[in-house]
């Protein structure tokens, strides 16, 4: 679904960018909601005239990893473990590791992609999407991509005990979700410009990590598990389509080969429809095929806000597209955590 401070010279660069980023932060959050008719008058504290105080490092780096795609990290783990724990096998110390390793393999994703998208000339002052660290000259290139690769770093760290736990199945695994995740950006063939990212998204996000979940705790892959990741998986590659039906038109300039940059906007709101109908397909299948109880249709409750969000962008372009991006992830994380509920639910009520 896009370090290292201390030195003088760095310390002077975000002092010297604090103004431009309060600012471009500040009108970014100006675009209509859809769900609010009137948002107030809110008061820049970078105004002209008024001293802003330096970025801290921290908070750049928070960016640099765009912590509202995390729910993408963290969703296909929680699946996996309420799944896991509806058997009788929840593991915790596995459990966090997954989930830990999942983030860590995002936010190396997210950071290597803000520095490789400005090397290639793809973020310019047209993008429309939150604000790109490199871009902004806020860390320079060199310490954004040894930032990345810590993320990665530490992503194998928290894999080698999962291989551990669960043999050389999560080390293939593993491996690949990292390649991807360098894949993703890099390479004579980046997955993020070939046109493979959506169905990248949903092996890794979907398949690989709900099922690698279950199986570095139960040790077996059910059937349940399937379709569970075909579920949240689709909520994943959503949050991507969101992402690139919003960004379409700058990803044809730039040359990346997403669904709504190649055959147009229609058919990027087209995968979200699609990939929204089976979020929901697969809880149905679930339950009516007997690999769940009718709690797991708790994950319809989502649908509401879901169908809001695709008339929104039905109607809709531009930056006011990156309030549909911020409920595709919360629409994520929900999903998750309702159709978990929905697995748990029989053990801790007795049906």
């Amino acid at each position: 679904m896009r370090g290292t401070t201390g030195s003088p010279a760095q310390g002077t660069d975000l002092r010297q960018d604090g103004h431009r980023l309060s600012i471009i932060i500040r009108a970014r959050r100006r675009a209509p909601s859809p769900f609010q008719g009137r948002r107030r008058n809110m008061k820049a504290s970078g105004e002209e005239g008024q001293d802003t105080q330096p970025i801290p490092a921290w908070r750049v780096w928070v960016l640099a990893s765009r912590p509202r795609t995390l729910t993408a990290a963290v969703a296909p783990v929680l699946v996996g473990s309420a799944l896991a724990g509806s058997m009788g096998s929840f593991k915790i110390l596995p459990a966090l590791a997954a989930g830990f390793c999942a983030v860590a393999i995002q936010v190396g994703t997210n950071i290597l992609n803000d520095v490789s998208d400005f090397e290639r000339g793809a973020d310019t002052e047209a993008r429309l999407g939150p604000l790109r660290v490199t871009q902004a000259g806020l860390l320079p290139p060199a310490a954004v991509r040894r930032g990345a690769f810590v993320a990665f770093g530490v992503a194998a760290l928290a894999g080698a005990y999962l291989v551990w736990a669960g043999g050389w199945p999560i080390l293939l695994a593993g491996l690949a979700a990292i390649l991807a995740g360098i894949g993703y950006s890099v390479g004579p063939s980046p997955l993020a410009y070939n046109g493979l990212a959506d169905l990248m998204v949903m092996i890794f996000f979907g398949f690989v990590a709900v099922c690698g979940t279950v199986y570095v705790q139960a040790g077996t892959i059910p059937g349940a598990a399937w379709l569970a990741a075909l579920g949240v998986g689709s909520t994943i590659t959503g949050l991507l389509a969101v992402n690139n039906y919003r960004d379409w038109e700058t990803d044809r300039a730039a040359g990346r080969h997403t669904i709504p940059a190649v055959w147009g906007p229609k058919a990027g709101l087209i995968e979200f429809g699609v990939m929204a109908a089976l979020a929901y397909l697969a809880p149905l299948v679930m339950w009516v095929g007997g690999w769940a109880t009718p709690w797991i249709l708790l994950g319809f409750l989502t649908l509401p806000s879901t169908l809001g969000w695709f008339r929104f962008m039905a109607r809709h372009k531009g930056g006011s597209l990156n309030f549909a991006l911020a409920g595709a992830a919360r629409w994520v994380l929900l999903y998750a955590v309702a159709i978990s509920i929905g697995m748990l639910a029989p053990g801790l009520v007795g049906s």
